[in-house]
């Protein structure tokens, strides 16, 4: 959810940050901007729309010696996506420059301030009410010290970038609550809201933590807190490479990171398993035996893809390792006042570590004294920082904004979770083994469901002009019906629903006809003959169905209008193949719809602001 780059070295500065700012297009944006110091002058561009029409207006080869500069993509929260509305936003004078990711919560009292004080804003945004509030100070103090009285007027969450013409050589960057990055190069630095905007030029980084703020140089960098007190950081290593962040020969990342999952699933579990004792190691939980024998409650916290991934757990974790476990949306948890007790585990999940409700129930959680374990995909994430221990899931940068090879990942990853926790308590060593030899081989069954993507898109084009859909499962497949329906709507616009089979019956069957396709997960299970009958009720109402189903199965022909086939594996492992055609559904769905796939409208990759 928007995108911040800063540049200083010796390169062209507007190149750079115009191509870091493509590295961000991912993240959701519909304006972009940058503002150059070219020979002492700062100049600015912005544009709403894509970065291709601002690069349209920015003439960067007569920019050639200009060293430092800042962009942003901006996602809009305060005011339309206009031109006035872009990042960057400058002072009153025209020689102060902001970009900013965040929410400023009190904006309207301090631009009321501010305009008392004679102070002109050109923009709807919040974001201006900072670069103004700087101007105040730096006619007297640096700009460092500026930056630092302005923040402790702001409420709400931040993470900004300003450059001076006063003092050109430097760029100060702050941040609370949302992400900063910052990329230490040969004689160049880069700041960044995200890894993939650093990596073309060094893998070398310091993450910044709330509260602190940032002096950047091209040769050298001091951090402080809010008082000014200097900070020591450690530097850190980024563990994939611009190879990880391009497409491969795919038409979509989207559809490259859907086949990924191979790969994926593998890293997820690969080094973990302790295939003799049929356990698996994860040695980044920190849990001692005498701490698993305290938990009484495991509570979940995630958003969107990541909620539906810990329902999975549900499931798996209470049938499995019989501990009580509660799944709650991270958005709702902390205003509910939720009651955690001594006993009580929570575990977050979030694919980019940095997502705002997930974090600020995880510091909630923290506050009353609870443990708290994250599941993330990136690396030195606040997440990952801020977490009692945790589980990375190893899937590599994920692009497509409709998250996929992550979901698997995050599956595969609560497999491990259960049976870590499930052969310490009730689960014998026969029914650990079983679990583990169908999780080796789920690599090459994922393969397998691959493999029918031809037959998926020709399914697609016979519903591509659906209107609504319903997506139907029981047990552990009602989370992926979930996910189905979420995979569709986000990349092609299409309403769709998702419900446990039986719960049809009481509301949504009132909406079946002839033009409702119908997406059914009915594998061979305990439960599948009530799926079946489910099924028959869709049927009666001239419902047409799609049903997803374990190889084998030829009944299933009597009931489902469109059959896609799955290997057969363990239960607790169907989750993981069942999505993959519902991805692929989505995706080409999508594509023959014309939607952007990769980024679609109103959405963001992290959604780093509440």
């Amino acid at each position: 959810m928007c995108g911040i780059v800063g540049y200083i070295g010796h390169r062209n500065a507007s190149l750079v940050v115009l191509s870091s700012l493509k590295r961000l297009e991912y993240r959701g944006y519909d304006s972009a901007g940058i503002v150059v110091n070219c020979d002492g002058n700062l100049l600015s561009w912005k544009k709403a729309g894509k970065i291709s029409a601002l690069e349209s207006i920015v003439d960067c080869h007569s920019l050639n010696e200009a060293r430092v500069a800042i962009g942003h993509t901006r996602w809009a929260t305060h005011g339309a996506p206009t031109d006035e509305n872009a990042h960057p936003h400058s002072d009153c004078t025209g020689e102060l420059y902001i970009i900013h990711n965040g929410i400023i919560e009190n904006y309207k009292d301090l631009k009321e301030v501010l305009l008392k004080r004679g102070h002109t804003f050109k923009s709807e945004t919040d974001t201006e009410v900072v670069v103004h509030l700087v101007e105040e100070y730096h006619k007297e103090l640096p700009l460092l010290d500026a930056v630092l009285h302005a923040l402790s007027h702001v409420e709400g969450s931040y993470a900004i970038v300003l450059m001076s013409k006063k003092e050109p050589e430097r760029l100060i960057a702050a941040r609370k609550g949302s992400p900063m990055i910052l990329g230490i190069g040969d004689g160049e630095m880069v700041i960044a809201s995200d890894a993939s905007a650093i990596v073309d030029y060094t893998r070398n980084v310091v993450y910044l933590e709330d509260g602190e703020i940032i002096e950047v140089k091209r040769d050298g960098y001091k951090v402080y807190d809010h008082k000014k007190n200097g900070i020591a950081k450690n530097i850190s290593l980024i563990d994939w490479d611009i190879e990880s962040i391009s497409k491969h020969g795919f038409d979509h990342f989207m559809l490259k990171e859907i086949f990924e999952q191979p790969d994926t699933i593998q890293n997820a579990f690969r080094g973990r398993v302790i295939y003799d004792e049929a356990r698996v190691k994860l040695d980044g939980l920190k849990l001692q035996d005498e701490d698993i024998e305290k938990i009484e409650r495991i509570i979940f916290i995630a958003c969107g893809t990541s909620w539906h991934a810990a329902l999975v757990a549900e499931y798996l974790l209470e049938e499995y390792a019989r501990i009580p476990v509660e799944v709650e949306y991270a958005s709702e948890f902390r205003y509910r006042k939720p009651v955690l007790k001594k006993g009580d585990l929570v575990i977050t999940i979030s694919q980019s570590g940095e997502t705002a409700d997930t974090l600020a129930a995880l510091r909630e959680a923290k506050s009353k004294g609870v443990r708290v374990l994250g599941i993330t995909n990136v690396v030195g994430s606040t997440i990952a920082r801020e977490s009692d221990g945790g589980v990375y899931i190893y899937a590599g940068p994920e692009i497509g904004v409709a998250s996929t090879k992550a979901f698997t990942s995050q599956i595969t990853v609560i497999v491990l979770l259960t049976l870590f926790f499930a052969r310490r308590k009730e689960m014998s060593f026969v029914e650990g083994k079983v679990i583990l030899d169908d999780l080796l081989r789920l690599p090459d069954l994922a393969k397998r469901v691959l493999d029918k993507n031809e037959e998926i898109k020709t399914i697609a084009r016979v519903y591509c002009e659906s209107r609504n859909f319903l997506y139907l499962g029981r047990g552990l497949n009602f989370p992926v019906a979930l996910e189905g329906a979420l995979k569709l709507k986000e990349i092609s616009y299409i309403h769709a629903e998702g419900y446990p089979a039986a719960e049809m019956k009481h509301g949504p069957i009132a909406l079946i006809d002839a033009n409702m396709p119908v997406v059914f997960i009915a594998t061979k299970d305990e439960i599948y003959s009530k799926v079946i009958s489910n099924m028959e009720e869709v049927r009666a109402r001239s419902g047409r169905i799609i049903a997803i189903a374990t190889e084998g199965d030829l009944t299933i022909h009597n009931y489902a209008d469109h059959v896609i086939y799955i290997p057969e594996t363990h239960k607790a492992l169907v989750p993981i193949l069942s999505v993959i055609p519902l991805q692929l559904l989505s995706y080409h769905i999508a594509v023959l719809r014309g939607c952007n796939v990769d980024q679609p409208r109103n959405l963001a990759k992290s959604v780093t602001v509440e």
